[in-house]
């Protein structure tokens, strides 16, 4: 159950699925889905997806709600698979992920978890 804090909306630069995280875009308060765990990572959208060039709301800080790409347990560090969907972040020895967030439960592919949103990077 989300326990949203700071949210903002923002324009999608492309179409955005609900409860994925998100990556800064080419445009200033623009956001694209997150691809990568090296990506910009800025939050996790709410429950409701948008189309290319529709407002979306990101979940800055507080608990948002996070589709898994992979098994997750909780209290792992997540980041974002190629299609925005929640991993747990895996870097290795000397490189950086960018991280989203933390796992509240465990979960599988395809779940909606709880994550508590902070942002910020994890060296392996």
């Amino acid at each position: 159950m989300a326990n949203i804090g700071l949210t903002k909306s923002y324009l999608a630069e492309a179409a955005i699925a609900a409860n994925i995280i998100v990556k800064v875009g080419a445009n200033d308060y623009g956001v694209l889905q997150g691809a990568a765990a090296t990506d910009k990572l800025i939050g996790i959208t709410t429950e409701i997806a948008a189309a290319s060039g529709e407002r979306t709301d990101v979940v800055h800080e507080g608990i948002a709600d996070l589709k898994l790409g992979g098994t997750v347990a909780r209290g792992d560090l997540l980041t974002s698979d190629a299609s925005g969907q929640g991993i747990t972040a895996a870097p290795a020895a000397g490189a950086n992920n960018r991280i989203i967030g933390m796992a509240l439960i465990s979960g599988v592919v395809g779940d909606i978890i709880p994550v508590k949103v902070a942002p910020g990077s994890f060296q392996g």
